[in-house]
């Protein structure tokens, strides 16, 4: 996904760690010979490219989950749990936790999006015990010490009021209220100003004892172990872990149909205008054609319609982007773009226009043929780290593809038909925009609306 509304918590690499990282090169070819389907002793189960390139091991993982578990009136608890897992654990405080990693060049890292509770963890290979430890411990015994959570906490609230006045933000966060409403997906993973303050300890505890078990967990591994040590490995890290997950059932919904508009004010230089509406499921049959169109439509950066549309032709604005967002319980695409305030309203015609003209006749054979040429040669470079790799092959499982998707994707992006791709603009665009405005009044372009409510599966 390239577009994505999580607030992402990074921990940086060393030098030494960093300089390693980027030597790591897999090509797609070579890494479809080598994923192994691994099952450690203890029954833990991995995705595994086995490379001694450099001496370096990059692992992600997930569980299933996210801020979809958050309690209705308390949004930000999974995000707050990822932010303070490694704030110190077992018998380390946070300062000593850090110091652990930061003597080893370690890099661990957790994150919350809608569906999973995600971490990354990277080290070279003489120091993988001491990491695999490190993340057991962050995983099992985490602290939650007052004095962690409230320094944690400050600094995301101090995110929240910076997001008040920042006019992306409110774009998206308008955004996703109107496309899904009450359901969890219409909430903030990180939370709100009202209830990040309300948000325990003991909300905290309880999310990580739902949420953090072994049937829900995924695990990639790219690196420079072999198969018997990284078993043993995984078994020590996650094996004490819960058997099973507590979760509450989140159902299914479809984003609320365009076309509809809405306003937020804002005395801001520039005017930000977010679009979308509902999109394509990741397991729909027809989504590599969605992909496709999509790359032609506003994916492909300098070589899309609407950039030439709204910034070549037009100067509009510096940028203007479209990308798909599926998740488990539904699917978006969502595009942005910014302009000065006079000229909003020109803007949102020219991105209605285009998305118009796409869904009624589709693109051509050229625009076919270059978007898939561009989408298989991208590949290489999509996967030519280890680290890219491991976050390829985690999100593959989240994806529910098989093992061999590396090997078969070019395919499936080639059986994609200019037929395909006409159904699947008119399926993606052909009602129209959700749309947002966020900026100086008055907007005659987009006047305040009400959403109505979309509807659950």
């Amino acid at each position: 996904m390239t577009y994505s509304f999580l607030r992402v918590r990074g921990i940086a690499l060393s030098v030494v760690a960093a300089v390693t990282l980027s030597l790591a090169s897999i090509s797609p070819s070579q890494a479809a010979a080598k994923i192994q389907h691994l099952t450690s002793p203890g029954g833990i189960e991995a995705w595994f490219v086995q490379d001694a390139t450099v001496p370096l091991i990059a692992m992600e993982y997930s569980f299933a989950g996210g801020s979809s578990q958050d309690p209705k009136d308390k949004p930000g608890v999974a995000n707050l749990v990822g932010d303070l897992l490694d704030e110190g654990s077992g018998d380390l405080n946070s300062k000593t936790f850090h110091e652990r990693l930061d003597r080893r060049a370690i890099e661990l890292s957790f994150s919350a999006s809608r569906d999973t509770l995600r971490g990354s963890l990277r080290m070279l290979r003489d120091n993988k015990d001491e990491a695999f430890d490190l993340l057991r411990m962050a995983l099992t015994s985490p602290h939650f010490e007052t004095a962690d959570v409230e320094r944690i906490r400050s600094q995301v609230i101090s995110g929240l009021r910076r997001d008040t006045t920042n006019p992306t933000a409110l774009a998206s966060r308008k955004f996703l209220e109107i496309a899904f409403g009450d359901h969890a997906y219409g909430r903030q993973t990180s939370g709100t100003l009202e209830s990040v303050p309300t948000i325990t300890v003991a909300d905290m505890k309880d999310y990580v004892g739902r949420i953090l078990a072994k049937d829900t967990l995924k695990v990639a591994v790219v690196g420079d172990v072999d198969p018997a040590t990284l078993g043993k490995l995984l078994d020590k890290t996650f094996g004490s872990l819960p058997a099973k997950a507590n979760l509450t059932p989140v159902p299914d919904v479809a984003s609320a149909a365009p076309p509809q508009r809405a306003f937020v004010p804002l005395d801001v230089p520039q005017t930000v205008i977010t679009f979308g509406g509902p999109g394509v499921k990741r397991s729909d049959p027809n989504f590599m054609a969605a992909y496709v169109v999509n790359h032609i439509l506003g994916g492909g950066g300098l070589s899309s319609r609407l950039y030439r549309e709204v910034r070549e032709k037009r100067g509009l604005a510096y940028s203007v982007f479209e990308s798909l967002l599926w998740m488990e319980h539904s699917a978006v695409f969502i595009g942005n773009t910014g302009t000065r305030a006079d000229r909003a309203g020109e803007t949102l015609d020219a991105v209605e226009k285009e998305v118009r003209r796409i869904a009624e006749e589709g693109p051509t054979q050229k625009e076919l043929d270059e978007a898939k040429s561009y989408l298989k040669g991208s590949q290489m470079l999509a996967l030519d780290t280890s680290s890219k790799l491991a976050q390829a092959l985690l999100q593959y499982q989240q994806d529910k593809l098989p093992i061999d998707y590396i090997e078969k994707r070019n395919a499936i992006v080639d059986a994609v038909t200019l037929d395909d791709a006409k159904q699947a603009a008119k399926r993606l665009w052909g009602q129209g925009l959700l749309t947002v405005v966020v900026g100086r009044a008055p907007q005659a372009a987009a006047q305040p609306a009400a959403a109505a409510a979309p509807k659950s599966n």
